[in-house]
């Protein structure tokens, strides 16, 4: 239950900032912040991360959609498992479902955070696609750990 209730906030997040950005800010005005984000900067992105491969969203979005669909499976499976790994498996599918919903309904991603200056331009299912992967290597981690330490307890 862990893992949908993630990645329903992380989707839910995603895309009711990305329609704050794309109804209060034009493409391309760049607000300053503070600390942790530099500065909001409304950039719509046809392509992948980087602003790689312009104009084949809808191909990414096919990707994101296999992506999700691994997961689910492998959740099914049972080889997800922990609540680390759930919740890492929910900012992965949360994230993915953000930026796929953008890529097959407006042909663009919308990307506002900038973390520095010379940083590129992203968005809350970017962020939660790393935290995500962050959270289930390291669930990934603790439950090697736990059979390691099982294993030696055996001997």
């Amino acid at each position: 239950m862990l893992f949908y209730i993630t990645a329903i906030v992380i989707l839910i997040i995603d895309q009711a900032s990305k329609l704050w950005v794309r109804e209060h800010m034009d493409i391309g005005e760049v607000i300053p912040m503070g600390n942790i984000v530099h500065q909001l900067e409304h950039y719509e992105n046809s392509g992948m991360a980087f602003s790689l491969f312009q104009g084949y969203a809808r191909l990414f979005g096919v990707v994101a959609l296999v992506f999700i669909a691994f997961i689910l499976y492998y959740r099914h499976k049972g080889e997800i498992q922990g609540r680390l790994m759930n919740v890492g498996a929910g900012f992965l599918v949360g994230g993915a479902a953000g930026n796929m919903v953008d890529r097959f309904f407006r042909g663009t991603v919308t990307d506002f955070l900038k973390f520095s200056e010379e940083g590129g331009i992203l968005n809350f299912a970017d962020v939660a696609l790393n935290v995500g992967v962050l959270l289930f290597i390291a669930g990934a981690i603790l439950s090697w750990m736990r059979s390691r330490r099982v294993q030696r307890s055996h001997f």
